[in-house]
């Protein structure tokens, strides 16, 4: 299943409706807020339109565009992610950061130490998804997906291990003693970690790094390898020791293999998590956030995530579809067949 694009496009009024969400509801700017938006060329008129509602807030937006970066380092999954120095310190100088590119290329640039200082300077740091102006969302659905968060956090407190299965082959088992969750929703919070909204959502941890252990069949999206959308062969990583020690299939795998080969730490697990919202859409960089897919991460955990200690340039997140997912501390079951059973 893939998202489809709109038959047609949708109405100023629309886009400034869905950039009040964002603005107000997504990210609470007020007042005399310093607010700093991120964009490349294809999103330059919806980070306007963003502005412009944080202008009618009382806030001081300024608007960064940051195409140059953002086109090479979605042509070469190598090019430095960190921001320019000029960048860097008006994110940690804001009290909001409004990303809104190429979502591929945001998700990587979560993990840049500029998105850890933001969140230690307590500003709130998001990216935003495709599809302004045709999302149709409240914000009691964004709170119902919130919840699922909070109560799956609650599940797992203290948990030590956690068991992923799939009918395509999957099946590893997981170490998060000792790291604490994220919670990645569209309802920002001072010193969150950065995640995509309104649609997306999930929950995430550091793996600890040497104790997964199993096989993981990537059969959803598989980013940094140039894919459009979910892989047109599986993936298969055979994980020993915390590290993906074979990569298989068709040319996606290859693909994979090329991106990873000789970067430091690149095959290390670094990410575990799982989706909680029912409107992320299938079929891009989005559909890590819906509910029934669980995802990990070859490579840094260091900067995103507590406890991690991981250090890479590169974080790959693929994507397991129709997931079950079992605390092996106690047997209580998260998902069963992609269903929340929570």
């Amino acid at each position: 299943m893939t998202v489809t694009e709109p038959e047609t496009a949708p109405s100023p009024e629309a886009i400034r409706k869905d950039a009040e969400l964002v603005v107000d509801v997504c990210m609470s700017v007020e007042a005399d807020d310093v607010v700093t938006i991120i964009c490349d060329d294809d999103n330059h008129h919806l980070a306007r339109v963003i502005s412009d509602v944080c202008v009618d807030r009382g806030a001081w937006p300024v608007v960064m565009n940051n195409e140059t970066q953002v086109r090479r380092g979605r042509a070469d999954t190598h090019f430095p992610m960190a921001p320019p120095r000029n960048l860097h310190q008006a994110m940690v100088a804001s009290d909001e950061v409004i990303i809104i590119t190429n979502l591929e290329w945001a998700n990587r640039f979560a993990h840049v130490s500029a998105v850890k200082e933001t969140c230690a300077a307590n500003g709130k740091i998001a990216s935003v998804e495709p599809g302004m102006g045709s999302w149709g969302l409240t914000k009691e659905a964004l709170l119902r997906a919130q919840q699922r968060a909070l109560d799956a956090i609650a599940a797992l407190e203290g948990v030590e291990r956690v068991r992923v299965t799939t009918a395509r082959g999957t099946d590893f088992t997981v170490c998060i003693k000792d790291r604490p969750a994220l919670e990645v929703t569209s309802i920002k919070q001072r010193g969150q970690m950065m995640g995509p909204l309104p649609l997306w959502a999930e929950v995430a941890f550091a793996a600890v790094e040497d104790q997964t252990e199993g096989t993981m069949v990537v059969d959803g999206v598989m980013l940094g390898i140039g894919l459009p959308g979910q892989v047109t062969e599986p993936i298969t990583w055979t994980i020993e020791g915390g590290k993906a020690v074979k990569i298989e299939g068709g040319d996606d795998a290859r693909r994979l293999r090329e991106v990873v080969e000789g970067v430091e730490n690149a095959t290390v697990i670094g990410e575990f998590a799982f989706g909680v919202s029912e409107v992320a859409p299938f079929g891009t960089p989005s559909e890590k956030g819906r509910v029934g897919t669980v995802h990990c991460a070859l490579g840094d955990n260091h900067n995103a995530y507590p406890g991690g200690q991981n250090v890479s340039v590169l974080h790959l997140d693929g994507v397991v579809l129709e997931a079950s997912m079992q605390i092996v501390d106690n047997g209580r079951w998260i998902l069963r067949d992609g269903q929340w059973v929570l």
